[in-house]
């Protein structure tokens, strides 16, 4: 496989990564449910749910903890996402490029 041919494989592999960023969404769900977050493939956060008796009383810090959870894990679903789809998109280059 010459390198002219790489680089246009590698070129429709960014592009279609680029693609798959801005249709990939995630959840998460943490606290039994009490805090959701929705995030696409660019890490930004779509929505947050917050459960009614997650915000009962002055506990504000387990609150604000539940967050930066559901935040972190829909972060890091991403990751394992985008993850997963570059290896299947590297695979298709039939191992023209050593380490992948």
């Amino acid at each position: 496989m010459n390198v002219r041919k790489i680089m246009e494989q590698a070129q429709q592999m960014q592009e279609q990564m680029a693609r798959d960023l801005g249709a990939l969404e995630v959840e998460a769900s943490v606290g039994g449910g009490m805090v959701q977050v929705k995030m696409n493939g660019h890490k930004q956060v779509l929505s947050v749910t917050i459960d009614p008796e997650a915000v009962e009383g002055d506990d504000t810090g387990m609150l604000e903890d539940l967050v930066l959870a559901a935040v972190n894990q829909a972060g890091a679903k991403v990751d394992e996402a985008m993850q997963s789809k570059l290896g299947g998109l590297a695979s298709s280059l039939g191992g023209a490029l050593p380490g992948f």
